[in-house]
């Protein structure tokens, strides 16, 4: 794992290969071969045993908390260390390869929205938010700025972002829906 993070680090997903892998952590191929099947599979892993210690899920005692304390730990992961440009790597791999794609889905995606609904749950446990809210499209609001920026790079993964996507989701949520 640590030659796979190097490398990942270093060079991104297209520019590293199982064989160089291998070489760095003073194996065989096959040793690396026979319990990932491919690049793709052997980054994620790596990935998420670096970037998933750096999520947990906050209980502040308040939704707008919550969601601030996770938004920013996860700009803090992905600005501050190289789990940014592993992230990205990842995304944009997954994009050609289903494989990846699905195995991203399972792993990575699905376990930390399912992590970040409680956060939910616990907010219409309060009554700060309505029963019948959406998790899913919050979840899609809070994480979709932010990968957007990420992606892209045209603006910066600031405290202030985290507060303003937050406030805008918030308010959004506590308001009557339109009739």
């Amino acid at each position: 794992m640590a030659a796979t993070l190097e490398l990942l680090a270093e060079r991104g997903v297209a520019g590293m290969s199982i064989e160089e892998v291998a070489s760095r952590a003073g194996v065989g191929k096959a040793t690396i071969y026979r319990r990932w099947s491919s690049k793709g599979a052997l980054a994620l892993d790596a990935f998420l045993g670096e970037f998933k210690q750096q999520q947990p899920l906050p209980d502040t005692g308040t939704l707008r908390g919550d969601l601030r304390a996770e938004l920013r730990a996860w700009v803090r992961a992905v600005t501050r260390t190289p789990a940014g440009r592993m992230l990205g790597d990842l995304i944009g791999a997954a994009q050609h390869d289903k494989d990846l794609a699905a195995t991203y889905r399972e792993r990575v995606l699905e376990p930390l929205r399912q992590q970040h609904r409680i956060m939910l749950d616990r907010a219409i446990a309060r009554g700060e938010i309505p029963a019948g809210t959406d998790r899913e499209v919050v979840l899609d609001l809070l994480f979709g700025a932010a990968q957007h920026r990420l992606l892209l790079g045209h603006l910066p993964l600031t405290d202030r972002f985290v507060r303003d996507v937050v406030e805008v989701i918030v308010a959004g949520i506590q308001s009557p829906a339109p009739s």
